[in-house]
């Protein structure tokens, strides 16, 4: 799935950009509807998020899946509000094997979350947990405005551990929080993507992480 800068704010900019079926599109514009009813009541997102749900945060979540074409298994770490998870599992859904696993320590937006999973007839599972203490086997670990790297390395370390990828968003601060991860003692095969929804912002590529001695 190849995507190229969204260049409008609409649903079918982002269809043009990331070759998307109208049924993507309809259920990416369900949640997106859901995401904005039930943050004037519990605040989910931040106020200016709605505006920029497309060029932004739908983008941002989707070039994922560029990256990691033949994954099915993804875990999002501090999903949130779902993003990226919820995206993830609308483009996956409708493949064989595919599952994207919710995980967030805050009820009331594991409420919700489940809430659009159910509606949308999801291939996706919520769990109300801490993310570090979620043991689960994917083929992608992301996360996304959850902890600098240094931290956040040790969240997804019980992922990591059983041979999965990560694929972290992450802004202009990249490349300082990948060196102090490796100056925390942390062994990286990693590599730094540029984002395609933020000219600022990066995609920290994780392909093996260990704790040095």
């Amino acid at each position: 799935m190849l995507l190229e800068p969204l260049k409008t704010e609409s649903p079918q900019g982002l269809a043009d950009a990331i070759g998307a079926t109208s049924d993507h599109i309809a259920d990416l514009e369900r949640y997106r509807a859901m995401l904005e009813d039930w943050n004037s009541r519990m605040n989910l997102v931040g106020p200016s998020a709605m505006a920029v749900f497309w060029s932004r945060h739908a983008l941002d979540s989707a070039q994922l899946i560029r990256l990691a074409p033949d994954a099915l298994r993804w875990a999002d770490l501090g999903t949130g509000a779902g993003l990226p998870g919820l995206v993830l599992a609308i483009l996956l859904k409708g493949r064989e094997g595919a599952q994207v696993h919710l995980v967030e320590s805050l009820a009331k937006r594991c409420r919700f979350l489940s809430e659009v999973v159910s509606e949308l007839g999801l291939p996706a599972t919520v769990h109300n947990a801490r993310a570090e203490d979620v043991r689960i086997e994917v083929d992608v670990v992301t996360a996304r405005a959850v902890a600098a790297l240094p931290k956040l390395l040790g969240f997804a370390e019980p992922c990591l551990k059983r041979g999965a990828r990560g694929l972290f968003l992450k802004g202009q601060a990249a490349e300082t929080e990948l060196a102090e991860a490796r100056g925390a003692g942390w062994k990286l095969d990693a590599a730094l993507i540029q984002s395609l929804s933020d000219p600022d912002g990066r995609i920290v590529d994780i392909r093996s992480a260990k704790r040095g001695r």
